[in-house]
């Protein structure tokens, strides 16, 4: 069981760096915006069901869910594990930011990077860096780490989650795909290292 999760953490560590050699380039690819605009640009009906997916991303509501999870399965190590994403999303997200300060100019919300970005929610920022999302590895880790301790066959609903906040963050033009294809691959990276360790 813990050699998966060290391969689900190596799988991240690639995503996470492709991500970053990408991202360094000095604007935006005519392909990254291809695919912002495809997601960013679906009908508005959308956003109530995007939504509250997206709040699983949120630091407070992400920890207590995986909290919850470990409370209704009984299983303190789940508990830790959950805390410890939790802390490391912290580190792990100052850290790539810090690998990617030369970069952060370019990596930009998308009110800022792309022409006619459509910004819904109301609280998403129009500017500042967004390399990675700290939504996308908040979620990605903690469904790592809750992951491992359920049933397989329920391994495809942490999955599912991680996925609709990707597509949510650049549905409500929060981030550019490559912020969430790092957030990703951090958040794999991390919830993969918890996992093998709390089981």
């Amino acid at each position: 069981m813990n050699a998966r999760w060290l391969i689900v953490a190596g799988i991240g560590l690639v995503i996470v760096t492709l991500s970053i050699v990408f991202a360094r380039r000095p604007s935006i690819s005519p392909t990254e915006s291809r695919l912002f605009h495809a997601v960013n640009r679906l009908p508005d009906g959308l956003f109530p069901v995007l939504w509250l997916p997206m709040q699983l991303g949120n630091l407070v509501v992400g920890t207590l869910a995986g909290l919850l999870v470990a409370l209704v399965d009984g299983d303190l190590a789940v508990a830790i594990g959950v805390v410890l994403a939790t802390a490391l999303k912290l580190v792990v997200e100052r850290v790539v930011r810090k690998e990617m300060a030369d970069a952060l100019a370019v990596r930009q919300r998308p009110g800022t990077s792309q022409v006619d970005a459509i910004l819904r929610g109301g609280d998403v920022p129009t500017s500042g860096p967004s390399f990675p999302s700290g939504h996308v590895i908040l979620v990605a880790g903690i469904g790592c780490v809750v992951a491992a301790n359920l049933p397989s066959n329920w391994w495809s609903v942490p999955l599912i989650l991680t996925v609709l906040v990707m597509v949510g963050r650049v549905y409500v033009g929060a981030h550019n795909p490559l912020d969430v294809a790092a957030g990703l691959g951090a958040g794999l990276v991390l919830g993969g290292a918890v996992a093998t360790l709390v089981n």
